[in-house]
């Protein structure tokens, strides 16, 4: 394989180079792909996971590959953005099921609930979220119900809706922030 980049640079090298194509990041990202798969697992991802996180560090350095100009170690820097990432991924995980888990526990309880006023605020909640829904841009609500409510993977919807899955993630997490938002106002 070829590790040089169109600056005539190799890979490990600690001297920085300008960056005038991607061809340095192929190179790193095939070169280290095992060692920054394993950052992003550290971070506790599972093995598909951590595939996507891979893939989006590959995404988002290939839309600005000068990031990677001065940079004394490749491996070094992928590790450090894919667990970043894989990190980020974690909490955005975390604040969905924390965000839903109120719906979730309203949908499978009972509807005789002694304290009225439990009944009161689940009711404002679910009614906030349900307008929520209601406000998103008509693609953005189908992804967003397809995957809470229907629990079709990401996979699915974008292949369902002849959309990339990095759109699937957009939509999600403007869906997400925008319930988010509806919910701090009831607080």
């Amino acid at each position: 394989m070829d590790t040089k980049a169109t600056s005539g640079r190799a890979v490990g090298d600690t001297n920085p180079a300008p960056l005038i194509d991607r061809s340095l990041l192929d190179a790193a990202i095939t070169l280290y792909y095992d060692d920054i798969r394993g950052a992003a697992r550290r971070r506790g991802l599972d093995a598909a996971g951590a595939t996507e996180v891979v893939h989006d560090v590959y995404i988002n350095l290939a839309r600005q590959p000068q990031v990677l100009a001065g940079r004394h170690s490749l491996r070094a820097f992928l590790m450090r953005a894919a667990a970043n990432l894989g990190l980020d991924r974690l909490k955005r995980q975390a604040f969905e099921r924390k965000l839903f888990a109120e719906l979730e526990r309203a949908a499978s309880t009972p509807v005789t609930v002694v304290d009225p006023a439990y009944n009161l605020d689940r009711a404002r909640y679910v009614s906030a979220i349900k307008s929520a829904i209601e406000e998103l841009p008509p693609q953005c609500r189908n992804v967003f119900i397809a995957h809470r409510i229907g629990g079709l993977s990401k996979e699915e919807i974008a292949e369902g809706l002849g959309i990339r899955r990095r759109m699937i993630d957009r939509h999600l997490r403007k869906a997400l922030l925008h319930c988010m938002e509806r919910i701090e106002k009831l607080g």
